[in-house]
């Protein structure tokens, strides 16, 4: 059973609050081309490697998960991710063809919680991931400026002003700023929900998918009470929460 899943994620962003801001791309090397030079997709020579594209349909669709690599944060950790792939059959070696093998934990990059993350009562039921609403999971999103001096508590969740119909919610806070997802060693310093902030969105709003910017939808200190509250709302079923977003500029 997962308790989490990985995944790439697109959306269609239908409004924003504030100014925007610049966040270079993190373009780390695929561990099989490093240091190749670019090419046109016509190009398949051994000598270079593929441009990679992140925005498509004259950018109506943005790709703003981040790209797996070894020194990205991952929870609790002081030196990232870590080596997490390889290649155990290779054509260079005299295999029939490339197979590359993936070793990490599904609460990992760009990922959608599953219910049985935080309740085990729904852990053992089977709320895994594939119990989620792929609906909610789609469709124009509104993209919000966070104040930058607060985690987000009900004070600021009213002060948001987040009109009723909304369902999905990406929430862009001080970690884009710090830049927390381009730095290796995990930060406990983060910003996400409070406990009452995430009551308030499930009292007083009609949103189904909640986004954020770093590796909890929750403060660190207030993690588990905040997800509770989160799942046990079952908006659209059971609450989404999606973390690590905003790897471009939207």
């Amino acid at each position: 059973m997962y308790t989490a899943s990985t995944i790439l994620f697109t959306i269609l962003i239908s409004s924003s609050t504030s100014a925007s801001y610049s966040v270079a791309d993190d373009a780390y090397p695929s561990p099989y081309t490093a240091g190749m030079p670019p090419c046109d997709l016509d190009d398949v020579s051994g000598s270079q490697t593929p441009v990679r594209r992140e925005v498509y349909d004259d950018g109506r669709i943005i790709d703003i998960s981040h790209r797996y690599h070894p020194d990205m944060p991952s929870w609790l950790l002081d030196d990232g991710l870590g080596q997490f792939l390889r290649l155990p059959a290779s054509m260079k070696n005299g295999s029939r063809s490339n197979v590359s093998e993936m070793k990490l934990v599904t609460h990992t990059g760009t990922h959608v919680d599953a219910p049985g993350h935080m309740i085990d009562e729904y852990f053992d039921a089977g709320f895994d991931v594939d119990t989620l609403d792929l609906h909610v999971l789609n469709g124009p999103a509104l993209l919000v400026d966070v104040p930058r001096d607060s985690n987000i508590t009900a004070e600021v969740m009213k002060s948001l002003n987040i009109p009723k119909g909304v369902k999905r919610v990406l929430f862009r806070t001080l970690n884009t700023d710090r830049r927390l997802m381009w730095q290796k060693q995990f930060d406990t310093s983060y910003v996400g929900f409070l406990k009452d902030g995430a009551q308030w969105l499930k009292d007083n709003t009609d949103i189904k998918l909640v986004g954020i910017d770093y590796l909890s939808v929750a403060a660190f200190v207030d993690s588990v009470a905040t997800h509770r509250v989160f799942f046990k709302s079952r908006v659209s079923h059971l609450a989404m929460l999606i973390k690590n977003l905003f790897r471009k500029t939207v």
